[in-house]
């Protein structure tokens, strides 16, 4: 009996092979788009964990400060064992890269740590010039004048070699950062601090990357979810629809005698064996997606926080595992319904397909309390909570609650809509929606969830650029930004340009650490270009006027929102040194704490801090002249000058390029929906023809009724991209004024983009419209008999 049920199971399919394919694939891109994410944050999270392992060294400590190489040897001949190390950046193209040179000799094998072996090197080539670069592999730098790469498993974005090649490749020679402490040591040393009493002894910490970068992922997840839900509507509908079509086949088995559990049991595993065959559909799509998005990934997570993670995609258990978990959990969830009906199903079941329409249209009030709910727990769970989950919450609740309450909306509207009907063929397009809307609810709750994404993340990043481009506007005033090699060629260029420039204003500072992160302190001349300006959220009154005579101090936001700090309260720079707050400041992009106090009180306290970069404020006409003089006398490589308006267009590509993931996933959202629309219309096809055959046999033609058929799909397109904006917009605001600041430390203002909403809204009409005109071609080529047999069948 048993084998006759499994025949009988997958003959249905045999007779609806749509209804499997709409199936499949709409669990396959649930699946796919949610892989796709768990895989960029996994790679992106070993890159993190890779890169903390190379840079902490194992759990050394490091001295640091104004390191020279009589310090260097004084200890070594002391008896301590340690090592120099040297940190700088090499630019290759247009992309630059961390550079770290460790000594050979006495720090032992120049070998990346990892999973996996460097290529074995001859040690001379190591010492001798022109020396050996190790690099992840993919990294290029052709575009340079460098010395061989060996390719090793290293994070991306870390160059390793030896610091004698360092030391020639950063034109640094006798150059140490710092000098590694290494574990075991011999016993009876004098103690460092009689030594080097110049030096400090700490554990390196390693930036805290996975931590800083969790608003990210976190960002990322929200958007897999998203899309997975979006793709189990899509099963939800079909899984339903199935179901109540084979009930008559549930009745005779059962009046043959198949016991209700059996019966039960044979559809959840057939459900089971569809879900792994679409989750390894689901992964394979969900690994070529997310390889396709990797790079720009990487370009985000570099220009967001400064984080390297590669370009490139490795198979890994964890996302793997995860995808196939989810498919089949999703599966079990968007079946539940259709389960639990089985399971109580009574043995004179009668067919249910308009029995499943009618049941949906009676559980529009269960629909509408539960939307309610969703948006009471939502906004509970964020007035009593904090943070990134509590907004997230809220989130979750105000899309979750929109999808359900739309039904009941939109049949409201639809009864409003009637009352405007004028004759008979009116009154029969407004019922006829109403009657459909039940079998497309699912696929236009799909569209509403993907509209008001695209609508709230989109106005997101628009405000962000609108934002972004007036502080670039404000915050680079100097016409021309110049990096000197060294503090003594940047004396030099300073004394120079005193009488060929009208102002110079010195880029110096030091990096403090405040509560365990890192706090980076400015010194500013006291110029009207500050005053005039620097953009401040906040202040105090005539605080440059503090800040210039070194009582008070500027924070940007990101310290002020994290520390709750503002104008009036009292910032520590040092055990004996604190300052009043005298402003906030905006400080869009930059994910640390920063803080400005006036050049001389810089100078006071750290009086080494290097002196190599400048603002140099002249006439726009002639910055190409003093670059050129500039480069003629101090023989400064071309990408140690940049004018304003290059730099204003680094910054916006690298803006431009940072957001480009968030623009794929919106497109892949709305894609999904659109997919949903298309397989609710064919799905449904076949059971449209017992409501236009009654219709055309009153003497309307097919080509008016395929018309209005399109029309159809349009109207409820237009209505719930009509819902979908305010929906969208209240996404928006949460996503700045809650989201931004929990993640970033900063807040936006909001602004408003009509036109973008026109396009989303013929994309949505595209989508629907192309969606209706396949059924509508088929009923324009219907044939005649086949409307006349719904009379023949009629019981």
């Amino acid at each position: 009996m048993t084998r006759a049920a499994i025949h009988a199971f997958w003959a249905h399919w045999r007779r609806h092979p749509l209804q499997l394919l709409t199936l499949l694939a709409g669990l396959a891109l649930a699946t796919a788009l949610w892989t796709a994410v768990q895989a960029i944050n996994a790679e992106a999270r070993a890159s993190y964990a890779q890169a903390a392992a190379r840079l902490a060294g194992d759990g050394d400590d490091r001295l640091t400060g104004t390191i020279t190489t009589a310090d260097y040897v004084a200890l070594r001949r002391a008896g301590w064992l340690v090592t120099p190390e040297i940190l700088g950046t090499l630019a290759s193209g247009d992309q630059r890269l961390d550079l770290l040179g460790v000594d050979v000799l006495t720090g032992g094998a120049l070998a990346p740590s990892g999973g996996s072996e460097a290529p074995p090197v001859d040690p001379a080539d190591l010492l001798l010039p022109p020396g050996r670069l190790f690099a992840a592999p993919g990294t290029d730098l052709s575009g340079a004048n460098l010395p061989p790469v060996v390719f090793a498993d290293l994070p991306p974005g870390l160059i390793l070699t030896d610091i004698a090649t360092a030391q020639r490749l950063l034109e640094r020679p006798g150059g140490i950062d710092r000098l590694r402490v290494l574990s075991d040591q011999p016993a009876g040393l004098q103690p460092l601090a009689t030594l080097a009493p110049s030096l400090t002894r700490e554990r390196l910490q390693s930036p805290d990357t996975a931590r800083l970068t969790d608003s990210f992922h976190l960002n990322l997840t929200a958007f897999g979810l998203l899309s997975f839900a979006v793709g189990l509507f899509i099963v939800h509908g079909t899984v339903g629809l199935c179901f109540e079509q084979r009930r008559p086949l549930f009745r005779t088995l059962r009046a043959l005698g198949l016991p209700l559990r059996a019966l039960t049991l044979l559809g959840a595993g057939e459900l089971l064996l569809l879900a792994l065959l679409a989750g390894l559909l689901g992964l394979i799509a969900g690994y070529l997606i997310a390889g396709a998005l990797m790079p720009g990934v990487a370009t985000t997570l570099r220009g967001l926080y400064g984080a390297s993670a590669p370009g490139d995609l490795q198979l890994r258990a964890d996302w793997i595992g995860s995808g196939l978990v989810m498919a089949v959990l999703g599966t079990a969830l968007a079946s539940a319904q259709a389960l639990t009906r089985l399971a109580r199903l009574p043995l004179l079941a009668a067919p249910g397909v308009q029995a499943w329409a009618r049941h949906s249209a009676r559980s529009q009030p269960r629909l509408a309390m539960a939307g309610l709910g969703l948006w009471g727990a939502g906004l509970g769970i964020f007035v009593l909570g904090d943070g990134l989950v509590a907004g997230f919450a809220l989130l979750a609740g105000l899309l979750l609650g929109a999808a359900l309450l739309l039904p009941p909306i939109l049949s409201a509207l639809l009864r409003l809509g009637a009352r405007t009907a004028r004759g008979p063929i009116g009154d029969w397009v407004w019922s006829d929606l109403r009657a459909q809307l039940p079998g497309l609810s699912l696929a236009l709750m799909a569209l509403l969830l993907a509209l008001a994404a695209n609508i709230g993340v989109g106005t997101m990043v628009q405000s962000f650029r609108l934002t972004f481009t007036g502080w670039l506007d404000q915050r680079l005033m100097a016409e021309l930004y110049v990096t000197a090699r060294d503090d003594a060629q940047g004396a030099a260029i300073e004394h120079w340009a005193q009488d060929r420039t009208d102002a110079i204003l010195p880029i110096r500072h030091v990096e403090l650490t405040r509560d365990g992160a890192p706090l980076f302190l400015y010194g500013v001349r006291d110029h009207a270009t500050y005053r005039n300006h620097w953009p401040l959220i906040d202040q105090l009154p005539g605080a440059w006027d503090a800040v210039a005579e070194g009582r008070g101090v500027l924070i940007n936001e990101q310290l002020a929102r994290r520390a709750d700090l503002w104008p009036g309260d009292t910032l520590a720079l040092a055990p004996d040194w604190r300052l009043e707050i005298a402003g906030v400041y905006s400080d869009y992009g930059n994910p640390t704490g920063q803080a400005i106090v006036s050049l001389p009180a810089l100078l006071a306290r750290h009086p080494d801090v290097e002196n190599r970069r400048f603002g140099l404020r002249i006439a726009p006409q002639d910055a190409p002249a003093l670059t050129a003089a500039l480069q003629a006398q101090f023989d400064l490589p071309a990408g140690a000058m940049i004018d304003q308006g290059a730099l204003k267009a680094q910054s916006m590509a690298v803006f431009d390029r940072t957001f480009v993931v968030t623009g794929a996933l919106n497109l892949l959202t709305l894609g999904v929906a659109g997919f949903a629309i298309l397989t609710s219309l064919l799905t449904l096809w076949s059971l449209r023809l017992p409501q236009i055959a009654p219709v055309w046999a009153l003497g309307l033609p097919r080509a008016q009724l395929a018309r209005l058929e399109v029309l159809r799909s349009l109207a409820l397109a237009a209505l719930t991209a009509g819902i979908a904006l305010p929906l969208g917009l209240m996404l928006a605001w949460v996503l700045l004024h809650v989201i931004n600041v929990a993640a970033f430390g900063w807040r936006l203002p909001m602004s408003l983009f009509p036109l973008d909403w026109l396009r989303l809204l013929a994309l949505a009409l595209l989508a629907a419209g192309l969606a209706a005109l396949i059924p509508a071609r088929r009923l324009y080529r219907l044939p005649a008999a086949q409307l006349l047999k719904v009379f023949a069948d009629a019981r």
